[in-house]
């Protein structure tokens, strides 16, 4: 007899697990359909030793200091900042050329030989945007702030890989995301907290889920957990549309596969991931992990990403029409009982793990203030229940 069961070892269900667990003293059972904790962001020690992320690269940062004092909890840090160069080619020398990215003023200065300083690239920027009555797509976004060469350089190619869609066929949120710097500020990202976890993701979702209250289960569908197992509330983080049987469709994803690579050398790239956003090239980015975790290793291990429309669901893709289908199952959500729908997949957003961490945290607060505390290790309880009263 469980108080909950959690569906989903990722970051939404193993915060909730661990606050369920230690903070209102609730047995709590969770179960992934993978053969490991820690969702997407799980990493292990490949054949060589290196430690990868085997779904990509995770790079944690964020600017709350509630989310990162409560991960702090439960590892060490080390400091990291991303960076990110794009392989594309020159439009006055015709080369291939490692450029920052996002685009800031080293980009421009590079690509077109020039040394502009921050007061010019900003005119120059604006002197090939073009003007966007009301900015809607992805390639509004982009032209309205730096133009057509620019945006058919870094984003089109990208775009059209990542999403099998054109730039002007997807909502604004894709591309505004990516910052356009006029600075030299060569971060991928500008949060006050940047770090990674000293020991890899699953070393933390580990210490999260290390409490007796909590047991955990992987390699375990939901259909199983409720053939063997009573509970009685559950938190969903998979996706919403499976729950309920798609009966209104299939919600869109795309998805991504991953070719991993050991090299024998001691390190393979200038940073930490490089972009490659030619429409021919197949792959849209390679990373490799040691610029990440610090391992000091004699050999490397790199992954590059494929973008896919088979496969585990790792993007929603932003359209009016998926926006319209998502609601109608939000609304199949909120009617139901005893259950609550958390993360990426149960609610149909692009979530950083940081704000998926934050959502866990502030469903536990709804939890603690709609659901009286009973233990399933109650004493009392426990017997009642045996009682069959």
């Amino acid at each position: 007899m469980f108080d909950w069961l959690i569906v989903g070892a990722g970051f939404a269900g193993s915060i909730l697990a661990e606050r369920l667990a230690s903070v209102r003293n609730e047995k709590v059972l969770v179960i992934d359909r993978r053969d490991h904790i820690g969702g997407n962001a799980y990493d292990h020690p490949d054949d060589a030793g290196v430690l990868i992320h085997r779904y990509g690269p995770h790079i944690f940062h964020t600017n709350s200091e509630q989310i990162f004092a409560h991960l702090s909890k439960f590892t060490e840090w080390r400091p990291y900042e991303h960076r990110v160069l794009a392989q594309v080619r020159s439009p006055t020398t015709g080369e291939d050329t490692l450029v920052p990215m996002p685009i800031n003023l080293d980009t421009i200065n590079r690509l077109y030989g020039l040394n502009l300083t921050e007061a010019e690239v900003e005119g120059w920027m604006e002197a090939r945007a073009e003007k966007v009555e009301q900015v809607r797509t992805s390639e509004d976004v982009v032209v309205g702030k730096v133009g057509r060469e620019l945006y058919e350089l870094f984003f089109r190619g990208y775009t059209r890989k990542q999403w099998a869609l054109d730039p002007s066929e997807l909502d604004k949120s894709v591309t505004a995301r990516v910052p356009t710097r006029t600075n030299r500020d060569d971060r991928y990202f500008t949060d006050r907290f940047q770090y990674m976890p000293r020991d890899g993701y699953t070393a933390m979702f580990r210490k999260i889920l290390d409490h007796p209250n909590i047991t955990v289960r992987t390699g375990m569908d939901f259909a199983e957990a409720r053939r063997r197992f009573s509970f009685r509330r559950l938190v969903w983080t998979g996706p919403v549309d499976e729950y309920f049987g798609f009966r209104h469709g299939k919600l869109p994803y795309r998805s991504l596969t991953f070719r991993h690579e050991t090299l024998d050398r001691e390190w393979a790239l200038p940073t930490g991931t490089v972009n490659h956003p030619a429409e021919g090239t197949p792959f849209t980015r390679v990373s490799e992990y040691k610029w990440m975790t610090g391992q000091v290793h004699p050999k490397t291990s790199v992954t590059y990403e494929f973008p896919s429309a088979e496969g585990d669901p790792y993007y929603p893709i932003p359209r009016p029409e998926n926006a319209a289908l998502y609601k109608k199952y939000e609304a199949l959500a909120d009617a139901e009982r005893d259950t609550w729908f958390v993360g990426r997949l149960a609610t149909y957003r692009y979530y950083n793990m940081d704000q998926v961490v934050g959502q866990a945290l502030a469903t536990f607060e709804r939890i603690q203030k709609v659901v009286p505390p009973e233990a399933a290790n109650d004493d009392r309880r426990v017997a009642a229940v045996a009682a069959g009263e």
